[in-house]
């Protein structure tokens, strides 16, 4: 009875160190990934009263959280009975992303810059519609991100058994959820530590210095992540494209990959973008 019980803990003792080892290789090689997933989430995340950019960040993290529950399953599901499906999936997800970054780009050339529609915005966070809006937005992007994050995560353990891919997937979608999030909390809550250090140091010495670099730092951040997220939407997706489309791959070989992934992107949320628009005045000509 004890030898099987001492057997017992020997083969959780030898899974842990297995599952250790694949959890550092899948998260080096999702490393990338997630750069682009904190950038464009940070993006999202941003643009809320103070008062509400907590509770909407948390609404967020509990909606990536769900899409990993359900992303997880179906993609080791996928892999052993139709490996096939997974990458018709991420060319779709990889469409949805290159039109909510040509998206952007669109809105700001074509309707207005950027601070008139920060102010917009801003007069319509109370409008919970609104803000159910910009959360689902999210969470909807989060779940192509998820998608591609949960593939590489899975592709680094296919020689494993099915319980070593199962917790070692599961350890890196957490953590990336935990990492992303848990950065953009930070970013979103530095002009309030900023208040907070200027109240407590009575706008004197060094605490003092700190906290006004922080809060005029974030508008700055701000903006850069809202370009930073908007590109990495493109590269992201035109990435999707040249890894899974074989043509592609092989397509203008002496270009570099980052050159032809953008404009990968960049054309296919063109197309997207167009597809939509003119989708949309069918159905208003219809309605009509």
């Amino acid at each position: 009875m004890a030898s099987g019980f001492f057997a017992i803990l020997d083969d959780i003792a030898a899974l842990m160190d297995d599952v250790a080892l694949t959890a550092k290789i899948a998260t080096k090689k999702t490393a990338g990934i997630l750069g682009d997933d904190l950038a464009v989430n940070a993006e999202k995340a941003t643009g809320f009263l103070s008062s509400r950019e907590l509770p909407v960040l948390w609404s967020i993290t509990k909606g990536s959280l769900i899409n990993k529950l359900i992303i997880i399953p179906i993609a080791l599901l996928l892999n052993l009975f139709f490996p096939v499906a997974i990458k018709f999936i991420l060319v779709l997800g990889g469409f949805y992303l290159a039109y909510e970054g040509v998206e952007k780009i669109v809105e700001y050339f074509f309707h207005g810059s950027n601070e008139v529609h920060q102010v917009a915005a801003e007069v319509k966070q109370e409008d919970k519609d609104a803000e159910k809006a910009k959360i689902k937005s999210a969470v909807a992007t989060d779940f192509i991100l998820s998608v591609e994050i949960v593939i590489i995560a899975l592709g680094t353990v296919l020689e494993e058994n099915i319980m070593v891919q199962v917790v070692t997937v599961s350890i890196v979608a957490l953590l990336a959820t935990i990492g992303v999030y848990g950065i953009v909390a930070l970013i979103v809550r530095m002009d309030d530590t900023g208040y907070k250090l200027i109240n407590r140091s009575d706008d004197k010495g060094i605490l003092s210095m700190l906290g006004h670099v922080l809060v005029k730092s974030l508008p700055l951040i701000i903006r850069v992540l809202s370009v930073v997220g908007t590109i990495a939407l493109i590269l992201v997706s035109g990435g999707i494209f040249v890894h899974n489309i074989e043509y592609l791959h092989h397509v203008f070989p002496n270009i570099p990959s980052v050159f032809k992934e953008f404009a990968l992107g960049l054309a296919a949320g063109l197309l997207a973008v167009a597809i939509v628009t003119e989708g949309k005045k069918l159905v208003s000509l219809f309605r009509s």
